[in-house]
């Protein structure tokens, strides 16, 4: 069982439910980063998706595109960002890692390459979001090998044969989208989400974990209530921007809100 579905499997059987924060590795510069890390598990959080920056980041709105120019700059690249992860595995072996990001700058690497170098460093998934599972294969050899897992992401618009496909080649987690368009877009229904969670919960006992649109500490804990689990990330990052001249201030404000939907979700409604 690998790191992320057991801590999903321990958490589903305590009754509580995943909150898994999204950050840009490298963002406003890397020497914050490690220090955030801790700062987000210390305050609740659960799993941590964290994102490798590129140059054009298609699915992405403005804030983590933002997000990812500032890491840019910063000279944050693969190894930057595989530094971070080694880095933050010295005082934790036991939160899971995932990083999310898209094929391109993978593939210049190699994949083998890239995989073997992701496992040294204690990662413990991938979700790269322009890999569809019929280029798993891509990865596959070398994550099986390895242990980590390769999350794939379902939106609003999934058919269901499309769907089916997803929910057999996801591990670790089922990432639903519960919005159209691209991060930071739109408005949340809750009761939609639910309907669809419930479908795709037909299709796989892989736990589903919602993001997109989830902001404030009463949507995490509505949510949490149909899914497995909520991944908050355009908040952060937008929070990340307004201190971008103030980085040491950055874990305590990130914290403070990972303190608050944490908090959020373990109270009932």
């Amino acid at each position: 069982m690998s790191r992320i579905s057991g801590c999903l499997s321990t958490l589903r059987a305590s009754g509580k439910k995943a909150l898994i924060p999204y950050v840009m590795g490298g963002d406003p510069n890397p020497l914050v980063t490690v220090e955030l890390l801790h700062a987000m598990v210390a305050a609740g959080a659960n799993v941590i998706e964290l994102g490798m920056p590129f140059s054009d980041p298609f699915a992405d709105g403005p804030t983590i595109q933002l997000a990812g120019e500032r890491a840019l700059k910063a000279a944050t690249n693969i190894q930057s960002i595989l530094g971070i992860v080694a880095d933050f595995r010295k005082t934790d072996d036991a939160t899971p890692i995932v990083l999310m990001g898209y094929l391109n700058p993978v593939e210049r690497m190699g994949y083998p390459v890239f995989c073997e170098a992701a496992h040294a460093a204690g990662v413990d998934g991938l979700l790269l979001v322009d890999m569809p599972p019929e280029e798993r294969h891509l990865v596959a050899e070398h994550c099986d090998r390895l242990g980590m897992d390769t999350v794939f992401l379902a939106a609003p618009t999934t058919v269901d044969a499309r769907l089916e496909s997803i929910a057999s080649s996801t591990q670790g987690y089922l990432y639903y989208v519960s919005l159209k368009g691209i991060t930071g877009s739109g408005a949340l229904n809750v009761d939609e989400v639910a309907d669809r969670v419930a479908h795709i919960r037909s299709l796989t006992d892989v736990p589903v974990i919602v993001g997109f649109g989830i902001k404030t500490g009463e949507q995490a804990r509505a949510i949490g209530q149909c899914a497995d689990g909520v991944i908050i990330g355009s908040r952060l990052v937008a929070t990340m921007e307004a201190l971008a001249d103030k980085p040491d201030e950055i874990p305590s404000a990130i914290g403070a809100i990972i303190a608050e939907i944490r908090h959020a979700m373990d109270t009932p409604a």
